[in-house]
């Protein structure tokens, strides 16, 4: 087990307990070796093992043989509960010199090592490196174990490291942080993982809310399933896109609104990942044929996370999305939606009618029902009864009542908009007019005192008035209780870390309808890209809107035609600015690009 090695200095923290003047010692002599060092003492036996927590029985179990290959004295002495783990960890600490760290610093913690070991190799031997501004230190929990510590400072090239004691929990939080935060770690996984793993040990795996970043289960394919939630939460995912295809499946996340590549795993492992999805989300694992939808409630950290589950089947297997809705979000107000100061007035003006429809129209991911819970939480006070029925509840508001769609029980939004209307309520918020029914009813409440926030999927304002008369509502119930329609984007924003000034060219210019004699008095920038926006260039997002307020040349016109063309005239000539136009004010305001108005507009 052990001699003399060629890199004593970096032993030389265990060697009181490690070597006999050189010599290697047997297994369980080198236990016996240890306890008795542990207790013995020149003062009272009874004594001194009471003030470490130790009993005679205790000490007697730990000479016996292990019984099991792999397990050390700690782990027995824990498991039968002889000792209290912390104590026994500071009763070793004092007689060997070793500090005892009853936390481990994790978020100052440098990750590189993740590169140079598997986590299984960490795990199983309950030690972890730290890298941090006070040092170098190796945490193990168990002493004895000096092998493994040898090798993580032999491959490191760690001369000055030190060795600390600490529990079993606090060195597993530090080695899951660790491979969260690394970037190869999920292909760490994948070597890891043998060709026998089977579908049917991981699908017995049912996994309660808890904290991901705590599970220390040892299925490959739950760890790789819970670090690619977990970081996909750490990099603002919004979707988690698992697409098989004929060799490879490939795991997408959407952040900022665009989708990066972020893992390509060998098709081998499909079955069992899309299983262990199907686990979480209690769908049914046997059905390959049909569609899908379920729900995942975790936890990351501080953070709740509810997760939209959709299957469907393809060519090579099926396809899964995972939506992420942060549960514990905090719901945007008005002031923060980074509308300019004219419009901000009038929005706040419109959200204060007694009665009417106001909608926000958008493709999905537009942040559409972000607008209105800010328009909401503006509104509401103890006076007013606000009502919503949504699918699904994305923010949860105090003072507010919530309904869930749910089609198995035949509750829709029609039918829920009818119940409501009951509940004498003075706003509601639909989430979503997808038919003739709802929008008939959405109408006959507006028209009957209630004002009505809905979102609808189209790609203008303007267009709105044509989808809804698509739907078969007369265009004189819409001029009569439509109040206005905001169609809004997300715009990427560029990074403030890495950004640079440059002067754009004439035909960007033109395209934008930005005047040059504007170049004068701002300063325009474009994207680079560092560490701190994963090279993207971008870092977050903010809204641009077009309001289009139904005065009464519009509402004549709609009488006339439902021509989006004409109408979108009419609401220009009527000063409404369109999305390019407020897109190109966050461009002169150095927010973002001309480049990412033009992606989101599509101009």
């Amino acid at each position: 087990m052990g001699g003399t090695c060629s890199n004593s200095g970096q032993r030389s923290a265990l060697l009181p307990i490690i070597t006999m003047d050189g010599r290697g010692v047997e297994k369980e002599q080198f236990f016996k070796i240890r306890i008795e060092f542990l207790v013995a003492t020149p003062m009272n036996r009874e004594s001194q093992l009471a003030g470490y927590g130790l009993s005679d029985e205790a000490i007697a179990g730990a000479l016996k043989p292990l019984p099991s290959q792999g397990e050390t004295v700690v782990d027995m002495l824990i498991q039968r509960k002889d000792v209290n783990e912390s104590s026994l960890l500071e009763a070793m600490g004092t007689r060997l010199g070793l500090p005892f760290w009853s936390d481990l610093p994790t978020e100052k913690n440098g990750v590189g090592f993740t590169k140079n070991f598997s986590i299984q190799y960490l795990r199983r031997h309950k030690m972890v490196p730290l890298e941090t501004p006070d040092g170098r230190f190796v945490a193990v929990n168990d002493p004895s174990n000096f092998q493994p510590v040898d090798d993580i400072l032999h491959i490191l090239g760690w001369k000055d490291a030190r060795i600390v004691l600490s529990t079993q929990t606090a060195i597993l939080s530090a080695i899951n942080n660790a491979y969260n935060q690394g970037t190869d770690s999920a292909e760490e996984f994948i070597q890891d993982m043998s060709d026998e793993e089977s579908p049917d040990s991981i699908i017995s795996e049912i996994e309660e809310t808890a904290d991901l970043l705590d599970d220390t289960s040892s299925a490959p394919i739950i760890k790789l399933m819970n670090l690619t939630l977990s970081r996909a939460v750490k990099d603002r995912a919004s979707d988690i896109h698992i697409e098989p295809y004929q060799s490879s499946l490939v795991i997408r996340y959407r952040i900022d609104g665009v989708l990066y590549n972020a893992l390509k795993l060998p098709k081998k492992i499909q079955s069992a990942l899309l299983s262990r999805v199907k686990v979480m989300a209690k769908l049914n694992i046997a059905e390959k044929r049909l569609p899908q939808d379920g729900r995942i409630d975790i936890k990351i950290g501080d953070k709740a996370i509810d997760i939209r589950v959709s299957v469907i089947p393809t060519a090579f297997g099926e396809r899964i999305v995972l939506r992420l809705l942060d549960k514990t979000g905090v719901i945007l107000k008005l002031p923060d939606l980074g509308i300019d100061e004219e419009r901000f007035n009038l929005f706040s003006d419109l959200i204060q009618s007694p009665h009417g429809i106001i909608l926000v129209t958008g493709p999905t991911g537009s942040g559409k029902t972000t607008t209105l819970y800010a328009a909401l939480s503006t509104i509401k006070s103890p006076e007013i009864n606000i009502i919503t029925i949504e699918d699904p509840i994305e923010y949860r508001m105090e003072g507010i009542g919530q309904i869930q769609v749910n089609p198995k029980i035949d509750l829709t939004f029609a039918k829920g908009l009818r119940s409501i209307v009951r509940q004498d309520p003075d706003v509601i918020l639909v989430g979503e007019i997808r038919d003739r029914e709802t929008s008939e009813i959405a109408i006959q409440s507006s028209l009957t005192g209630h004002l009505v926030f809905s979102t609808l999927h189209t790609n203008d304002a303007a267009s709105a008035i044509t989808r809804i008369i698509d739907m078969g509502v007369e265009p004189f119930l819409i001029s009569s209780s439509v109040v206005a329609i905001i169609a809004q984007r997300l715009v990427r924003v560029l990074c403030p870390v890495c950004r640079e000034a440059y002067t754009p060219d004439d035909k960007s210019l033109t395209k934008t309808g930005i005047d040059k004699t504007l170049l004068e008095g701002h300063t325009f920038y474009r994207k680079r890209g560092c560490p701190s926006c994963m090279n993207t260039g971008y870092r977050g997002r903010a809204a641009i809107f077009e309001m289009m307020v139904l005065n009464d040349h519009l509402k004549k016109l709609i009488l006339k035609t439902s021509d989006s063309n004409q109408i979108l005239k009419e609401a220009v000539r009527s000063g409404m600015l369109t999305l390019l136009q407020d897109g190109s004010r966050k461009v002169l305001e150095g927010i973002t690009t001309i480049e990412e108005v033009f992606r989101v507009t599509r101009m």
